[in-house]
């Protein structure tokens, strides 16, 4: 075997093998590319599934940058395929569930950090502007989160009516609005300013309040609530 020649997992100790020493030892035990590995479970053309997914992770940059790709990316990305794209889009779709479940499970949604922990797996590292919103009951427990518009993010482009539209679907009392900025600075722009007070004087006429619109940037996140920009 050549120097530096990386095993095939079928070639370890037993021992050794990642599926092995997770079922022994626990998940915790393993490397991010050995996690990685297990869910690809083979290799392909002569390279190994921890080749593949130590490859995959050097290209996406982390397993950060490997979360922010959409599923049809993967496909195309590292030689991975549609099953183990598959399956690596499955896995990071449960862990973004599991962090929203969390919230769901709680009695009420209480202020911006606990807001911004439901919204950052879904929002922070998107390629493109999305706009959403978590609906809350009269006690601001979690009734839904919707994604409703993606693109630039302007009172051009978000639509009051339909915010309005799914706040009824959803017989909300209240609404945490969201929306992402690639750039990953979280300073609201003009636009969002007009644009949040637009949503604000739109729901209060159905008796739905506005309590926060968290805009979620790469390291961190604004609250217009924390700021004192929610007029009325």
């Amino acid at each position: 075997m050549a120097e530096g020649t990386m095993l095939g997992i079928k070639e370890m100790p037993e021992e050794e093998r990642p599926r092995e020493r997770c079922l022994k030892r626990g998940a915790a035990s393993l490397s991010t590319t050995e996690l990685l590995a297990i869910l690809l479970r083979t290799g392909s053309r002569g390279t190994t599934a921890l080749e593949m997914a130590r490859e995959a992770l050097v290209r996406a940059g982390s397993l950060r940058g490997l979360a922010a790709m959409e599923a049809s990316e993967l496909v195309r990305f590292g030689g991975l395929g549609p099953a183990r794209a598959a399956q690596v889009a499955a896995a990071l779709e449960l862990a973004r569930r599991f962090t929203e479940e969390e919230v769901l499970r709680k009695e009420t949604l209480a202020g911006s950090e606990e807001a911004y922990r439901f919204l950052k797996p879904r929002l922070r590292d998107l390629p493109h502007e999305v706009f959403a919103a978590i609906f809350l009951s009269q006690k601001h427990g979690v009734l839904a989160y919707r994604e409703l518009f993606r693109g630039s993010i302007s009172s051009s482009t978000v639509h009051p009516r339909e915010v309005v539209k799914a706040a009824l679907r959803e017989n909300a009392a209240a609404v945490i609005l969201a929306h992402n900025h690639p750039s990953g600075h979280v300073a609201p722009s003009p636009d969002d300013l007009r644009l949040t007070e637009q949503l604000r004087a739109v729901l209060s006429q159905i008796d739905v309040r506005v309590l926060d619109h968290l805009i979620v940037g790469g390291n961190g996140y604004f609250s217009f609530s924390r700021e004192g920009l929610l007029h009325g």
